[in-house]
């Protein structure tokens, strides 16, 4: 019988990090022994939907004293999520990341660090399975025409825009073309910045409000016709596949890996 993977969440006490738990409870293979909260005012906390209680701590490095899980699910952002990664890596612990606000030399940093301790760390902007193959799907589309938008709307709550996905859309999109998209500049823009930001010819808009989880949205435009893709997340349970997808294969890697295509296997496909 195989071993199960023992799995830590970081954030714990947030809406992702509790949904994370939950997910890894109900996983066939997986078993949730840990948390980790800056907000922790105690020394457990129950899984949502169980009746299992899991060690918590005020941070990694604590919780390691007392449990030392396969993996780390890390949803927090900017230098916290950094911080919590190269934690996990020090002490050989793999890492699953939906962190957000990671600059280049961020990843730089943890990629080099991850190859020097061969640990695996699986770094993504989106774990919505439908939202990688948009992604994809959009990067094979860009060769065919010569126009395109970007939109993305998220809940209110959201502290970046664009999204970390929206970007990774935007990237695949130049990377599948070649280059640049044309772009329309108006001769008069009564409203300042009502074309979105500019990322290599994409016009790139964001909305924030209640009510939505995430969405985006691919418009592609040629001569008398558009494409478009859309990809929702109508609750955070939409992204737990993926999380426990990457969970499961984060021990094959000894680096970093940015994104979800490879893990399965979309980059191996004949575009």
């Amino acid at each position: 019988m195989a071993l199960e993977i023992t799995v830590a969440v970081n954030g714990a006490l947030g809406k992702m990090g509790s949904t994370v738990l939950t997910a890894a409870a109900l996983e066939p293979g997986v078993t949730p022994i840990g948390g980790a909260d800056i907000a922790s005012s105690s020394s457990s906390t129950v899984v949502s939907g169980t009746s299992i209680s899991v060690p918590l701590a005020s941070s990694l490095s604590g919780l390691f004293k007392t449990v030392k899980p396969d993996v780390v699910v890390d949803f927090t952002n900017g230098e916290a999520a950094k911080s919590a990664i190269i934690t996990c890596i020090d002490a050989g612990v793999g890492v699953v990341s939906g962190s957000t606000g990671l600059a280049s030399e961020d990843f730089e940093e943890i990629a080099r660090l991850s190859a020097l301790k061969q640990v695996g760390v699986i770094s993504a902007s989106n774990f919505a399975l439908g939202a990688v193959v948009l992604m994809h799907l959009a990067g094979i589309a860009s060769k065919y025409f010569d126009y395109a938008d970007l939109l993305e709307s998220h809940h209110e709550a959201k502290v970046d825009a664009p999204s970390g996905t929206a970007l990774s859309i935007a990237e695949a999109m130049i990377e599948g073309r070649g280059s640049g998209f044309d772009h329309n500049v108006v001769e008069s823009q009564i409203l300042e910045d009502t074309r979105g930001g500019d990322f290599e010819g994409i016009s790139v808009h964001s909305a924030r409000m209640p009510g939505r989880v995430a969405r985006h949205e691919v418009v592609f435009g040629a001569l008398g016709q558009t494409l478009t893709m859309i990809h929702d997340s109508i609750n955070r349970e939409s992204f737990m596949p993926g999380v426990m997808v990457a969970v499961k294969r984060v021990s094959e890697y000894d680096e970093l890996v940015v994104g979800l295509a490879s893990v399965l296997g979309l980059d191996k496909l004949d575009t």
